[in-house]
C-alpha cells in the first residue's frame, strides 16, 4: 500500500542536515567510489584508441567492436548474480575478489601480444567488474545508513560514476597520442594498484548470520537463466550497434534473450530462495526508480554518441577538441556532485528524479536545432553540459530511489537491478536510436531526428515515473508503496 505522507500535500519536505563523514567513513568512500570510478572509465577510456590498437595487434576492422563487447558481455550479464552471491556469502569477499580479478585482468590487456590475449583480459575485467559494481553499492548502502549519509554517499559515487565516463573520453585520446594505446589499460592497471591494498582494512565485513544450514541457497536455475538472458541480450544490441538488427546472430540472440528472461520470471515465482524477489519488483520505488535509471543512462549515451558523430562529421572537430566539449560536462558535474544530496534533502529523491528527467529532456529538446555552421558547437556543449548536470542528479536520486526502504540481507539484490539498469542502459540507447544518424543518407538530417526522438523519450518517462511515484512519501527513503 502507499505510505501516506506525514506533511500536508502542498509543503515540501524540511531540508535536513547533511551529517559529516570520519575520516574512517570518508575511507571507505574513497574506496568504494574509486572501484565505480574505475568501471567507469573502462567503459569509455579505450574508444579512441581502437584503430591503433587494431593495427598494432593485427585486429580486423569487423574484430574491433569485440574489444568493447568482450568487456561488456560479462560485466552486464553477471551483475544480478554476483550481486545476490555477495549477499549470501560475503560482500566484502567478493569485492575484494573482484578487485584483484579487475587488476590482474588490466595488466593481461596492458601487455596483450595478440587479438586473444586482449580480449581474454577484457573478458576478465568485464568479471570483475560485475562483482565490484553490485558488491560495491551493497556494501555502500549497508555501510551509510538511510538518510542523509547514504544520501551524500550516493551523492559522490554518482559524481565519480559521471565523471569516470568524461574522463575515460578525455584522457584516452590523449594517453593514446602520447603513450600509445596500451597506457589506457596500464592506467586502470595503476587505479586498482593503489586501491586493493587499502581495501581489507578498511571495508566492513557482511557475512550472512545464523547457522549455515538456515541460511538461503543461491537459486541456481534463476541465475542460469537470468545471466544466459542477460548476455544474450548485450550481445544482441552490441552487435546490433554495429551491424544492424538484420543479422541472423543479432535475432537468435534477442528471442533467446526473452525467452530466457520469461522463463526466468517463472523459476522465480515458484522458488523457495529466488534470486529476484517478485514483491520488491513491485514496489514502485523500485519499478519506476529503476525506469527513470534506465532511461537516463540510455538516452544520455544516445546524445553523446550522436554528438561525437556530428562535431567531427559535420563540424570536422578533432578528436581531442571533441573530447574538450564534453570535458565541460565532467567540470560541471563535478562542481554540482557536492550539491545534489542537499537538493535530494531539501526537494526529496522522487521530485529530484522526476525534475532532473524534465530538466534533461527539456535541454536536449534544443538540439534538433543544430546546423552545418561552426557557432553550433557552443549550442552543443552548452546543451551537453547542463543537460550532465540534471542526468547526474537523475543517476544520483534514482539510485535513492530504487534502494530506498529494501531491508539490508536484499541490498545486494537492490543495488544489482541497479547497476544492471545502468550497464543494460548504456548498451541499450546506441543500437535503438543512433542507428538512425548512421543509417541517414544525410547525417544532419539524422542528428535532428535522433535528437528530437531522444527528448521524447526523457520527457516521456519523466511523466511516467510522476504518475508511477504519485501519492508517495517524497523524502528519501521508502518511496510510494511496499
Amino acid at each position: 500500500m502507499a505510505i501516506e505522507s506525514r506533511t500536508p500535500p502542498s509543503a515540501a519536505p524540511e531540508p535536513r542536515a547533511v551529517p559529516r563523514l570520519s575520516r574512517r567513513d570518508k575511507l571507505v568512500l574513497f574506496v568504494l567510489c574509486a572501484a565505480q570510478f574505475m568501471v567507469a572509465l573502462d567503459f569509455s577510456v579505450l574508444n579512441v584508441a581502437l584503430p591503433m590498437l587494431g593495427q598494432d595487434l593485427g585486429m580486423s576492422r569487423s574484430a574491433l567492436p569485440w574489444a568493447i563487447t568482450a568487456f561488456a558481455l560479462p560485466s552486464g550479464g553477471f551483475l544480478l548474480l554476483f550481486g545476490r552471491v555477495g549477499d549470501l556469502y560475503g560482500r566484502r569477499r567478493l569485492f575484494l575478489t573482484g578487485l584483484a580479478l579487475f587488476g590482474a585482468a588490466s595488466l593481461l590487456a596492458t601487455f596483450a601480444w595478440d587479438p586473444t590475449s586482449f580480449l581474454a583480459g577484457r573478458a576478465l575485467q568485464g568479471l570483475g567488474a560485475a562483482a565490484l559494481v553490485p558488491t560495491g553499492m551493497s556494501l555502500l548502502t549497508t555501510t551509510f545508513p538511510e538518510g542523509p549519509a547514504r544520501d551524500r554517499a550516493l551523492g559522490i559515487a554518482g559524481t565519480l560514476l559521471s565523471l569516470g565516463f568524461t574522463v575515460g573520453m578525455v584522457s584516452g585520446g590523449v594517453l593514446t597520442q602520447t603513450l600509445g594505446w596500451r597506457s589506457t589499460m596500464g592506467l586502470l592497471t595503476l587505479c586498482t594498484a593503489i586501491v586493493l591494498p587499502l581495501a581489507p582494512g578498511l571495508l566492513p565485513a557482511s557475512r550472512p548470520e545464523g547457522p549455515r544450514h538456515t541460511r538461503p541457497r543461491l537459486d541456481v536455475p534463476g541465475a542460469i537463466t537470468v545471466t544466459g538472458g542477460l548476455l544474450s541480450l548485450i550481445y544482441a544490441l552490441s552487435t546490433a550497434a554495429d551491424h544492424g538488427f538484420g543479422r541472423t546472430d543479432v535475432i537468435t540472440a534477442l528471442v533467446a534473450g526473452v525467452l530466457l528472461l520469461t522463463v526466468f520470471v517463472r523459476v522465480e515465482s515458484h522458488s523457495d530462495a529466488p534470486l529476484i524477489s517478485l514483491p520488491m519488483l513491485r514496489r514502485r520505488t523500485v519499478a519506476f526508480g529503476n525506469l527513470g535509471g534506465l532511461v537516463t543512462f540510455s538516452m544520455m549515451s544516445v546524445v553523446i554518441f550522436v554528438l561525437t558523430l556530428y562535431l567531427q562529421g559535420i563540424l570536422r572537430l578533432s578528436a581531442f577538441g571533441t573530447g574538450l566539449v564534453f570535458g565541460l560536462q565532467g567540470g560541471l558535474s563535478v562542481v554540482a556532485g557536492p550539491y545534489a544530496s542537499k537538493v535530494i534533502g531539501r526537494f526529496g529523491a522522487r521530485r529530484t528524479l522526476i525534475g532532473s528527467l524534465t530538466g534533461q529532456g527539456a535541454l536536449i529538446a534544443a538540439l534538433p536545432g543544430l546546423d552545418a555552421h561552426g557557432r553550433s558547437v557552443w549550442l552543443a556543449t552548452a546543451v551537453v553540459s547542463l543537460a550532465g548536470v540534471f542526468h547526474l542528479g537523475a543517476i544520483i536520486s534514482y539510485g535513492v530511489t530504487a534502494t530506498s526502504g529494501v531491508p539490508d540481507e536484499e541490498q545486494g539484490l537492490a543495488t544489482g537491478l541497479v547497476t544492471s539498469t545502468q550497464q543494460v542502459g548504456a548498451t541499450l540507447g546506441i543500437p535503438l536510436l543512433g542507428a538512425l544518424a548512421t543509417t541517414s543518407a544525410d547525417l544532419l538530417s539524422g542528428v535532428r531526428t535522433v535528437m528530437a526522438l531522444d527528448a521524447a523519450i526523457v520527457l516521456g518517462a519523466a511523466a511516467l515515473v510522476a504518475l508511477g511515484l504519485r501519492g508517495g512519501r517524497s523524502a528519501p527513503g521508502a518511496v510510494g508503496s511496499r
